[in-house]
């Protein structure tokens, strides 16, 4: 371990531009389950008698809104997990100059909250709610404090989530900055995914850099594609680079 850290640390010395991609597993570190965890699918589904899948989309939301909100409220906003020190980590680079950017697939801002600058939230931000008439913006604390649907203060219209749904499409221009931004890293960081992961597999090809590191907690098959690889929680990892 100490030798892949040193290692590590010699090549984010050397890069020019770094790119880190937060995945799914970063919800884990945080103890929080994604709700396409398979255990906590089956206790969503058995308690709302429907899938998350379904749960969380966007004809939900459009044809049953109230028991979409009941989902949302309970069971996404109900335990926003807290930025781990992986961020404050990512935060202490990004102030040392060896990251320009953070990539999420989460919705929950980890690494804005926990102080980095430049964030890409690649599907959206439970923090970004908007009237879908006026266009007016609210706090998710808003969105808590309704009662069933969250309407607009001023017009009535109903709020919308600025995230995105499953069915949906992730935004174009997101998506853009998204492949500019792996195309232009010289070191590509996959923390909490693997290279095959279903969010970031199609922008990971895109990467022509010299370094492509993985951190995650457990080995997979696509890791022998990867210039380094360690088998690990990254706030273990980068706890021990020396930027903080």
């Amino acid at each position: 371990m100490e030798k892949k850290v040193a290692m590590l640390k010699r090549i984010l010395e050397e890069s020019k531009y770094t790119v880190a991609l937060w995945g799914s597993g970063m919800l884990e570190e945080a103890g929080r389950r994604s709700i396409k965890h398979q255990e906590r699918a089956y206790e969503i589904e058995k308690k709302y008698h429907d899938s998350p899948e379904d749960l969380f989309s966007s004809v939900y939301y459009s044809t049953r809104p109230e028991k979409f909100f009941e989902f949302y409220k309970n069971e996404i906003l109900g335990d926003i997990p807290s930025p781990t020190s992986s961020g404050s980590a990512l935060a202490a680079m990004e102030k040392a100059g060896k990251l320009q950017c953070v990539i999420t697939s989460n919705i929950y801002d980890q690494p804005r909250r926990a102080g980095c600058s430049h964030v890409i939230n690649l599907r959206g931000s439970v923090y970004k709610n908007r009237c879908t008439r006026c266009e007016k913006e609210y706090p998710v604390e808003y969105i808590l404090d309704a009662k069933g649907i969250p309407f607009c203060e001023n017009c009535k219209g109903a709020i919308r989530p600025q995230v995105s749904l499953f069915g949906e499409m992730v935004d174009a221009r997101l998506m853009r900055d998204t492949t500019l931004e792996v195309e232009r890293a010289e070191v590509l960081l996959v923390l909490g995914a693997t290279l095959q992961s279903e969010v970031f597999a199609n922008y990971i090809r895109y990467f022509n850099g010299k370094y492509l590191v993985v951190i995650h907690q457990r080995p997979h098959h696509s890791d022998d594609t990867a210039d380094l690889v360690i088998i690990d929680e990254p706030k273990n990892v980068l706890g021990q680079l020396g930027y903080e």
